[in-house]
Parts: C-alpha cells; sequence; structure tokens
C-alpha cells in the first residue's frame, strides 16, 4: 500500500474549510512517507477542486445525495480498495466522527482522530487533557492507516494553480444497504461571525479588567480591519457574545495574525489559536504563558499600549 488519501467534505458543492485543512496535512504526509496525495469527496454532482494533488476522485451515487454513515462507509470502502492507499486522512468533523471509526474497523483499524500534527516515522500527535499534554501515536496493524486533523493545525492557505479535474467514481450501492434514514440537516447555531475564517484577529482578556474598557481593544480592531474575540472569561462574564470565544470550548482559529491583548495564556485558550501564522501578545506580567508562544510581546499596560497602536496603526494608513 502507497499514498495518501483525503477525504473531503462538502455541502451543496462547496468544500468547508476543515477539509482544506486536511489537505494540507496530506500533502504533509505524504511528503513524510515519500508518497502521492490524492483527494476524495463524496455526494451527487459533487467535485474536487483543489490543486497541487496528484488525482481527484468525486464519488457520485444517488444513494450518497444524502448523508447516511451506512452509504458513506459502503463508498468509501470500495475506494479505498481500490485505490489501496497506505493512509486515509479526513477533517475531524462531527459528520466524519460518525462514520469515520466505522469505516476504519472494517479494514481492522482503529481511527487515530484528532491529529494536530505529523512528524517523521510517521508518527501522528494528538492532544490530551484539554491540551495540557501531547501524546505520539503510530500504527502497528497492517492495512490502511485512518486520521483525522484537529481544526486549525494545518494551514488552509489558498493555493495558485489549476484545480485537478476530478475522476468520477461510482461505487455499487443498494438501498437495503442504508439501514438509517436521512434526518434534517445539522445546523449550527446562528452566529454573527466565523472566527475560523477570520485573516487578523485581535482578542481581548481578563486584563481588560471590565467590560466598559472593551472598547479601546474594538479600536483597535477596527484600526486593523480585524474581528474581536475574547478569552473565555470575557464569554462568561457576558461581556462579549460565546460566538466570539477562543479556546477548548469556544472557536479553534488560524488567523495570519493574532493579537493577544491581556490574555495570560491559560493551555485551554492556547488549544483554540495555535494554528496562527504570526501571535502578538500584550500584558503587563512578563512571566505570563502566552509569551511562551508569542513571535512578538509587549510587556505593558494594555491601557497606554492599545491606544498608541491603533493611533499609529491609523497614521500610517492615512
Amino acid at each position: 500500500m502507497s499514498g495518501v488519501l483525503v477525504v473531503m467534505e462538502q455541502r451543496g458543492g462547496v468544500l468547508n474549510r476543515m477539509s482544506l485543512e486536511a489537505v494540507a496535512a496530506g500533502r504533509l504526509l505524504a511528503a513524510k512517507v515519500g508518497a502521492e496525495c490524492s483527494v476524495a469527496v463524496l455526494g451527487a454532482g459533487g467535485g474536487a477542486g483543489v490543486s497541487d494533488v496528484a488525482k481527484a476522485y468525486s464519488v457520485e451515487h444517488a444513494l450518497l445525495k444524502d448523508y447516511t454513515a451506512d452509504g458513506y462507509c459502503a463508498a468509501l470502502e470500495q475506494l479505498v480498495k481500490k485505490l489501496g492507499p497506505g493512509y486515509v486522512v479526513f477533517p475531524h468533523t462531527y459528520q466524519v466522527r460518525d462514520f469515520a471509526p466505522k469505516l476504519a474497523t472494517r479494514f481492522g483499524q482503529v481511527l487515530i482522530s484528532d491529529v494536530i500534527g505529523v512528524q517523521d516515522g510517521p508518527v501522528f500527535v494528538r492532544q490530551l487533557l484539554q491540551g495540557k499534554l501531547n501524546a505520539d501515536y503510530k500504527q502497528a496493524g497492517a492495512g490502511p492507516c485512518f486520521v483525522s486533523v484537529q481544526a486549525g493545525s494545518f494551514r488552509a492557505d489558498v493555493e495558485a494553480g489549476e484545480a485537478v479535474a476530478a475522476e468520477v467514481f461510482v461505487p455499487e450501492i443498494e438501498a437495503a444497504q442504508i439501514r438509517s434514514k436521512p434526518g434534517e440537516l445539522f445546523r449550527e447555531s446562528a452566529q454573527t461571525v466565523d472566527l475560523s475564517a477570520a485573516q487578523v484577529i485581535v482578542s481581548v482578556g481578563r486584563g481588560i479588567g471590565e467590560q466598559d474598557n472593551i472598547g479601546i481593544v474594538q479600536e483597535l480592531a477596527d484600526a486593523l480591519g480585524a474581528e474581536l474575540a475574547a478569552s473565555r472569561p470575557i464569554c462568561d462574564n457576558g461581556w462579549l457574545p460565546m460566538e466570539r470565544q477562543v479556546g477548548s470550548s469556544g472557536q479553534t482559529v488560524a488567523p495570519k495574525l493574532y493579537l493577544a491583548v491581556g490574555i495570560s495564556g491559560a493551555i485551554q485558550h492556547l488549544v483554540g489559536m495555535k494554528g496562527s501564522k504570526a501571535v502578538i501578545a500584550i500584558n503587563k506580567d512578563e512571566h505570563a504563558p502566552i509569551f511562551e508562544v508569542a513571535d512578538f510581546g509587549v510587556v505593558g499596560d494594555l491601557f497606554e499600549v492599545v491606544p498608541e497602536l491603533t493611533k499609529a496603526i491609523l497614521a500610517a494608513r492615512s
């Protein structure tokens, strides 16, 4: 067995961002094992539309129009047997958590889920105890290795290049194999902002002191054209909506720039922003854990630093 197959997820013909992150993980894994990376997407009329991969497959069948674990397992089992990849990579979504363990079991394997990194070997890194520990996993058995990757762990930067044309694969599925009846599609609660898609984020922590002070951080975010986010204590106090929380119990983000203002850097928060390309921290405590992950740090009173930074940014843009 050789090669890496990334199974992407789409809804209405549109790939979600986590699928593109899975492709980035698949490319990295393929480079480490010296193999090619291919992609596949399920659903009638689906298309891959991804560049810089060896091959793309559109798995199409009338019984795949609506998601069912039975249908997806049957279709992917046939595709994996046909292609014979050494590794099958998924985004760690609700849907994948529903069917991927079952698919892995059909091959006598387990799903190595929620992976945050890939090392030589290959060795897959997962987090334990809400990110307090990292654990290394390596497949011991024969057969394809099934892996899902955590949101925000691999950068899904847009790449130039012509998208690979998808080859249609039609699995043999009968209605009797679909034992469950598709229900209403899962719908997330209404959100005014999707922090996972933001390129620049300014995040505020308990160092802001009180709700009335958040305005100075909002001004900085506006000057940068950034989204405003927060650590858990801010949202727990009701100072900002829960949808703006970053961390293990909030959103996972991977912006180009993450500016942490008055955030100490508890592990539960770091888990949600570890995929950021660049991190700038402003905190008066020089020993704050946030400085251990920051690319640039400013030790100072945020009430002095933030207004001056906002002025400088506005002046540079005028």
